[in-house]
């Protein structure tokens, strides 16, 4: 194949550090990645940062049609001239973050897409919280991340790496497969090691949780100081709890010591404790945690 680098240098191009641009050019890789989407001819494929195209034309040859988004116009412009005789790949220049995934799926006449792509590794977590906020149009997202953020989203409560990720994801997904990628595998090559890895997306969470959007402010706020108890990390933030209300024996409702840290509560106890704020949240006055 062509590499990236050769495309790249034909036209007098250079990656853009600040767009986080590194080309995967591997095509063994590649074709790994194109395998662990498992989609076939009547599936959507929306890739995020297809770049010149190396992945664009694998996934184009295994799905019915290809979303390939790409924010930089120079690449654009090479996607469009490379891809131009192939009608099942649309190209889309746009900022991934302003993507309405939801709307995608309805556009292309799916149920569900699936989502691919080497995204920058600067906006992975927003990227993931993104894709989670659309996750019910979405089958898979197989995705490649940082090594060390790849196991902060696959993390166990009371480990270092356990965080507002790690509760998340176990809330709304299930990572299924992983695969390493050395840094020799992309032009330029980066100064971190790389891990792909495939979610399964969840219609339902695998335990109660009550509202989301409570669920969400209750994880984010556990972990605003790690040092601080969850007790001391909640009261600083405005739960709009009914007046006489006790933080404290909330949280003894909810099964948790109030002495207790953030870190070290699993995802089934931060749904306990949603459902139990939420409860005495409903009762009062000033509602201030998004539902």
């Amino acid at each position: 194949m062509t590499t990236p680098r050769k495309i790249l240098r034909s036209r007098g191009l250079r990656p853009r550090k600040k767009l986080g641009q590194c080309f995967l050019q591997d095509r063994n890789i590649l074709e790994k990645i194109a395998a662990m989407t498992d989609i076939g001819q009547e599936g959507t494929a929306v890739e995020i940062g297809a770049g010149t195209g190396a992945l664009t034309e694998l996934l184009a040859g295994a799905a019915g049609r290809v979303l390939a988004i790409e924010v930089d116009p120079r690449m654009t412009d090479i996607l469009r001239e490379r891809f131009r005789e192939q009608d099942n790949i649309e190209i889309l220049q746009r900022d991934v973050l302003s993507v309405d995934f939801s709307l995608l799926a309805d556009e292309a006449g799916m149920e569900k897409i699936t989502v691919v792509g080497n995204i920058p590794y600067s906006l992975s977590t927003p990227i993931l919280f993104h894709l989670l906020a659309h996750r019910r149009r979405i089958r898979t997202a197989v995705l490649m991340f940082q090594k060390e953020l790849a196991a902060r989203l696959a993390a166990s409560p009371g480990t270092k790496e356990y965080g507002i990720p790690s509760v998340l994801v176990a809330a709304f997904a299930r990572v299924t497969q992983r695969l390493d990628v050395p840094a020799t595998c992309f032009y330029p090559v980066p100064r971190v090691h790389s891990r792909v890895l495939r979610f399964d997306f969840l219609e339902e969470s695998p335990f109660p949780l009550g509202e989301e959007g409570c669920f969400t402010a209750v994880v984010r706020a556990s972990f605003a100081s790690r040092r601080k108890t969850i007790f001391n990390n909640l009261k600083g933030v405005s739960l709009g709890l009914p007046e006489g209300s006790d933080l404290g024996d909330l949280l003894l409702a909810a099964g948790i010591d109030p002495g207790r840290r953030g870190e070290t509560l699993s995802p089934a106890e931060f749904g306990r404790l949603s459902i139990v704020l939420l409860d005495a949240l409903r009762k009062g006055l000033d509602n201030t945690i998004p539902v």
